[in-house]
């Protein structure tokens, strides 16, 4: 990637992002609010929240599960598609990250859809598998700790019906994907976590690269069939 394509791919994203997902106060307060508490800014860009809030409006849902939750910037896309009655159940390990994205929902009026988690993802999951009527969700979104995404996509199958989408955020790592001898575990995981896809006859998958003000990088997306 030079920076004459960075810079072109962030120009494109701002032309798309002005004319159809423009920011409004909510979503700005959000990203404002998680700079000032410190937190990295690997949020989604605001075009890629557009792209949450219309996959989760066409896929009709009613629940959603979010997998890495930051400051709550694509919680707030997410729950906003949610109809009347709808709930988002958001997962982050980190509880000064978690304080942020609580007061980031309030501050948006979603409170009462969107809640919070603390704690490590591969230990609140058990407990949510476990809880009375807390699945299945018509949506998983998983954008946490790479490393893991195997198991966060083997969790999701427990928590989802035939019909679910399932969505993996960062799923190229700027081409680091193919390299089979890396030992990053980041890359690893999302290597692992393709192979897991690719054999499991539940999942009907496929994963798309993106440009963008991020960088280069993609996302994988799958249909629970069985």
């Amino acid at each position: 990637m030079t920076q004459e394509n960075h810079e072109q791919w962030t120009a494109v994203d701002r032309y798309v992002t002005d004319r159809l997902a423009p920011a409004d106060e909510a979503l700005t307060a959000a990203l404002a609010a998680s700079e000032a508490a410190g937190l990295p800014a690997i949020n989604v860009a605001p075009n890629q929240g557009k792209l949450l809030h219309l996959l989760a409006q066409m896929q009709g849902a009613r629940t959603v599960l979010e997998i890495g939750t930051l400051g709550g910037y694509s919680t707030i896309w997410l729950a906003r598609a949610l109809p009347e009655g709808g709930r988002l159940i958001s997962l982050e390990y980190d509880p000064a990250h978690a304080e942020v994205a609580r007061a980031n929902l309030a501050h948006a009026g979603l409170d009462k859809i969107a809640e919070v988690r603390t704690g490590p993802a591969l230990e609140t999951l058990p407990k949510l598998v476990a809880e009375p009527g807390a699945g299945p969700f018509d949506l998983v979104f998983i954008d946490a700790d790479k490393a893991n995404n195997p198991h966060y996509v083997e969790w999701s199958l427990k928590l989802t019906r035939p019909g679910s989408v399932i969505i993996v955020d960062n799923a190229v790592r700027g081409g680091s994907v193919l390299d089979a001898e890396s030992t990053d575990p980041a890359i690893v995981g999302t290597r692992e976590m393709y192979e897991l896809v690719a054999r499991e006859p539940r999942l009907d998958a496929t994963a798309v690269q993106t440009v963008g003000t991020k960088g280069y990088d993609g996302f994988l997306l799958a249909r629970v069939v069985a």
